[in-house]
């Protein structure tokens, strides 16, 4: 037996007992005749005491960082107690001690502060998973996939395996594809998402199914993403968006409470996909604080129905604002008494390339009832005072103003809605928001192409009071000057998107199972029969067989995890991630093959 007990469980319940560790050498003290060393493991570290009696021993066979040991002795209680850590009211007096292994001179220091960069760390990741800031990541990580196959089990649903060599087929991204030997010229794919499969299963009776499985897409990366990555994937036959909502909505709540001991009591909160983007900028809204956005002017079609603020910026010579096709203000609490340092500061922030505005207008809201701004000479107090009224500005606020195209400048203040969120410490990681963001359009218009194509994917079903709509209408676009007046464009599908402080954690829908829908869809997205036989034959075929309604939801649980972790990159919660260009920089992959791979494959290479 290499041990008795972990580095993490001896107490001072455990004095005078005799004990074996094994652990790794995290440091060596020496004095004199005495040495004292820290022996770690995965579960906690434990303080060694090497009297007299095996100094001479340790002269003999020295101890380094990293090693592996093996040490017994008796238990007992330490007379310097470090009440920082579980173990720290006692050390064990080495008796006997065996070096399992010796280590190299580590490349950086395995301690939370560690003075190894991101690249060193990521080459000797094996090394920097012994760290405790990546352990407890990983310890986050298995508990969030416990507590969400706990709940899944207890409702119900079966964990099912799908393949992973399976059929290119357009999800929105690119597929990684693998060569078929057997097969010469022909290709796998490796699955975005299991999403027909699931949908088969459903056909075939399982009416709830789940998976924490891998998904490929072969797409740029960033912090968030990662080639391979995971999902909580599921799916639930004889359902509608109300069942869905409410039993994930519980899974989230039970995963919040068994990981971080907070009881989710209120009710999660929903909003259309057009509140998020008319009050927030975007389709995931950080809703743990205000600072809404407050829409000047904008194009009629953008938000029907809104009453237009435009009278209050137009009838004055101010071109920036008289030629944008949108002016959007926030406003900032509490900010008034920025100084000039500070708006010029503010105005090269969103002069940025990855913000791409052309400047910031200002309105300050004094303590004493007064209005200053950056464009006084164009607008009264009057009309300042006005226009802060409208975005929801009190005395002491600061209101910032963005002007341009639309699309940009509201995606330029959804930036600086959340960029001064973060200044002023209203985005507290410690407090977790959750909404659901209902009714997202079925359609986007591709102008290059002059075709729809899916918001979220071909299986995802219009409100069902639309199916008659969708089915009844030709999808091609005559006119492409005026795609928003076809009836496609007005479509809502009956999708819903999950959102944790900002950041969509799951997305999905109640599924297309009528054949008739299912073909109306494909010829939507400009597929003609035969190739939506070739791509999806397998698919409408099972459709014949009786599908039932059904519809389901995949949670990024990468992403889940490392919001729950308090971390902006998921990497820092994947035991083995990729760098930011794609490339395992420890296997030092992807890497090229040999020549009789080639030929077996019968591939020929034309790099250029």
């Amino acid at each position: 037996m290499f041990r008795t007990h972990t580095c993490g469980e001896l107490t001072t319940a455990h004095n005078g007992k005799i004990v074996t560790l094994a652990g790794w050498v995290q440091t060596v003290r020496k004095f004199g005749s005495i040495t004292f060393v820290d022996l770690r493991d995965r579960y906690g570290i434990t303080q060694l005491f090497f009297g007299e009696a095996l100094n001479n021993d340790l002269d003999a066979n020295p101890l380094g960082r990293e090693f592996v040991l093996q040490a017994t002795g008796l238990v007992r209680e330490r007379s310097n107690k470090n009440l920082n850590i579980p173990t720290g009211e006692i050390e064990l007096e080495v008796q006997t001690f065996t070096i399992l292994n010796k280590s190299a001179v580590p490349p950086f220091t395995i301690q939370d502060d560690t003075d190894g960069g991101d690249d060193l760390r990521m080459k000797y990741r094996y090394l920097d998973l012994r760290r405790n800031a990546v352990r407890k990541n990983l310890e986050l990580r298995y508990a969030v996939n416990r507590s969400a196959r706990n709940f899944l089990h207890q409702n119900g649903f079966m964990d099912i395996e799908t393949p992973f060599l399976i059929k290119s087929t357009p999800e929105g991204a690119r597929d990684f594809v693998v060569p078929s030997r057997m097969n010469p010229g022909q290709f796998y794919a490796l699955p975005q998402s299991p999403q027909t499969f699931k949908q088969l299963l459903m056909v075939s009776g399982y009416d709830r199914y789940y998976q924490v499985v891998k998904c490929f897409r072969d797409e740029d990366l960033r912090a968030d993403r990662q080639p391979e990555f995971t999902q909580i994937d599921c799916e639930m036959a004889f359902v509608e968006q109300e069942d869905i909502l409410n039993m994930f909505e519980g899974m989230i709540k039970t995963i919040i409470k068994d990981v971080k001991g907070i009881d989710y009591d209120e009710k999660v909160e929903r909003m259309t996909w057009e509140e998020a983007m008319w009050q927030y900028g975007n389709d995931k809204p950080d809703i743990r604080f205000g600072m809404k956005l407050c829409n000047l002017k904008y194009p009629a079609h953008t938000f029907p129905g809104r009453a237009s603020l435009e009278s209050l910026i137009s009838g004055v010579d101010f071109k920036v604002f008289e030629e944008a096709e949108t002016v959007i203000a926030i406003a900032v609490p509490g900010c008034s008494e920025y100084t000039r340092k500070q708006t010029d500061e503010l105005t090269e922030w969103v002069k940025r390339p990855q913000i791409g505005m052309k400047g910031l207008v200002f309105i300050k809201c004094n303590a004493d009832g007064t209005y200053k701004s950056s464009v006084d000479k164009f607008y009264s107090e009057e009309k300042l005072k006005a226009i802060a009224d409208a975005a929801g500005a009190v005395a002491g606020d600061l209101v910032l103003i963005l002007a341009g195209a639309e699309e940009r400048t509201r995606k330029a203040t959804s930036e600086l809605r959340l960029e001064m969120g973060e200044r002023l410490g209203l985005r507290k990681k410690e407090e977790l928001k959750l909404l659901w963001v209902l009714d997202f359009p079925l359609f986007e218009y591709a102008e290059e192409e002059n075709r729809w194509v899916a918001r979220h994917h071909p299986f995802t079903s219009p409100k069902p009071s639309q199916i008659t709509e969708m089915i009844n209408n030709s999808p091609v676009i005559d006119n492409p000057a005026e795609y928003l007046k076809h009836p496609y464009a007005s479509i809502k599908a009956n999708a819903y998107d999950m959102v944790l402080n900002g950041n969509e954690i799951g997305g999905g829908s109640i599924r297309i199972y009528q054949k008739e829908l299912q073909q109306k869809m494909f010829e939507a997205l400009g597929m003609d029969a035969e190739e939506q036989q070739h791509k999806f034959g397998f698919l409408l075929g099972a459709f014949e067989y009786g599908a039932p309604p059904h519809g389901g939801i995949a949670f990024g649980f990468d992403r889940l995890c490392s919001i729950l972790g308090g971390s902006e990159s998921i990497r820092d919660f994947i035991a083995f991630p990729k760098n930011n260009s794609g490339r395992d920089v420890m296997l030092d992959a992807p890497s090229a093959i040999d020549a009789k791979q080639l030929q077996e494959l019968q591939i020929q290479l034309n790099l250029k």
